[in-house]
């Protein structure tokens, strides 16, 4: 006797049907993305490998010497530990900077205070700028003869006479973790504002009716709630300013005697002022595992805080 399929067995090879062609047609449609990804991303980071591991010098064919511009750069050249160290205090108290004066203005501006809406738009003024105009004011700022810093500290008799902020290894790099922190704090204080007015009402409502103070509802409420958004923007602000370049070279140039280099400015000193294509790129690759153990280390966090 034959028998025939139910239509209730017929269901689950027809949705298999069904899900493979869907897969196919969504696999079709993001290939041209791939592929614009892969020429975009890969062949870049491919040919900058390639070139780390050659004797290449601007505007002539490189030599392959292997792995030898990186055994120079971490057993020979002095000047790349300077700028492993600047390059760390750099982006570590940089950040951590923009994350305390960042974490206090959306904590003001969340506040029901006159003319907030004012507040908000005023602040953002420094992130808005031009890097190039910001630069550029923060140097003037800063100058040793002429600028208005050293004029107001003497006017207040904090200090005796002028100071040559750039012009010194010891303030140098102090004045260029100031300009940066000022630059980039806006995008924490608007993002964790953001953030913070996810939060539901009822939660401080609450945390009042049990008797909790400021303190205990910013640790128990508010941190909790923007923890997500502070580790995001914390990975993103530490990309950009480890890659910080307008700042430092506009402000200083990397000087004096190479106090205020980091792997950006240090990169485009060998690269394209000493010719050391090769070398140069090979500095700026090092950077790589830095940055990967970072997102490694932070993204944990980002995915408890999504659970929760």
């Amino acid at each position: 006797m034959q028998t025939t399929a139910t239509p209730t067995a017929r269901r689950p090879a027809q949705r298999r049907r069904r899900f493979g062609r869907e897969a196919r047609l969504g696999l079709l449609l993001v290939t041209p993305l791939l592929l614009v990804m892969l020429g975009l991303l890969a062949y870049p980071v491919a040919n900058a490998l390639l070139i780390s591991l050659q004797d290449k010098i601007l505007g002539a064919p490189g030599q392959f010497i292997g792995l030898e511009n990186y055994r120079e750069l971490l057993f020979d050249d002095a000047r790349y530990r300077q700028v492993v160290r600047n390059s760390i205090v750099f982006t570590v108290m940089s950040v951590l900077g923009k994350i305390i004066i960042g974490m206090g203005m959306a904590l003001v501006l969340n506040q029901s205070i006159r003319g907030r809406s004012f507040f908000r738009g005023w602040l953002l003024i420094p992130w808005i700028a031009p890097t190039f105009v910001i630069a550029l004011t923060w140097r003037w700022m800063f100058d040793g003869t002429t600028g208005v810093i050293n004029y107001i500290l003497m006017s207040l008799g904090l200090i005796n006479g002028p100071i040559a902020w750039l012009g010194q290894a010891s303030t140098a790099l102090f004045a260029v973790i100031f300009t940066n922190i000022w630059r980039g704090f806006p995008f924490f204080g608007v993002s964790l504002l953001a953030a913070m007015q996810g939060i539901p009402n009822e939660l401080y409502e609450a945390a009042d009716v049990d008797g909790a103070n400021a303190w205990d509802k910013f640790w128990a409420i508010t941190l909790p709630g923007v923890r997500t958004v502070l580790v995001i923007i914390t990975i993103l602000s530490t990309i950009w300013t480890f890659n910080d370049f307008a700042i430092v070279y506009i402000m200083t140039g990397g000087g004096p005697a190479f106090a205020t280099h980091i792997f950006a400015t240090y990169t485009y000193h060998l690269g394209f002022q000493g010719s050391r294509l090769g070398y140069a790129i090979a500095v700026s690759v090092s950077l790589t595992p830095l940055l990967i153990f970072l997102i490694l280390a932070l993204s944990p966090l980002i995915l408890r805080g999504e659970n929760e």
